[in-house]
């Protein structure tokens, strides 16, 4: 049990220093944490992780940091959600309007599969509202015509 203990710790320091700390934001790292999902049986694959640490250890580490980023994601205020996902769109390549359309198809695939549907909605809800804002915000700085 030690054993798995201490497998889990490493992974979770290396996913954590090595792949999201990398990263700008909750936004980029819930998006970077999705994409390692499989979705044909909701498993979490980590190639380079797995290599060195067990499919295992790294599907259970993954999903729970997923689990983890999502919540704190949640917990920010809203103000401060919609900087970041401002920073996650300005990453992103394409127009302002394809970034915000795939960011509401991907919307349900962002949320972790233990996730309790009142949180995925809630998180739906605010991804769109802020989307909507955003948009709003970049309409407003575009000058009179």
């Amino acid at each position: 049990m030690l054993d798995n203990l201490q497998s889990y710790q490493q992974v979770l320091f290396d996913l954590t220093a090595n792949y999201l700390e990398p990263l700008k934001g909750a936004y980029q790292r819930l998006g970077y944490l999705a994409t390692l999902r499989q979705g044909s049986n909701g498993q979490y694959v980590h190639e380079q992780l797995a290599s060195s640490y067990g499919e295992e250890a790294v599907n259970k580490v993954v999903a729970q940091t997923h689990e983890e980023v999502f919540e704190r994601l949640l917990e920010m205020p809203l103000n401060a959600q919609k900087e970041d996902l401002g920073i996650y769109l300005e990453s992103l390549p394409g127009t302002l309007t394809t970034k915000v359309k795939n960011s509401r198809e991907r919307c349900p695939t962002w949320v972790p599969s233990r996730a309790p549907s009142y949180l995925k909605e809630l998180y739906c809800s605010n991804l769109n509202v802020l989307l909507e804002l955003l948009l709003d915000d970049t309409s407003t700085d575009l000058p009179n015509s």
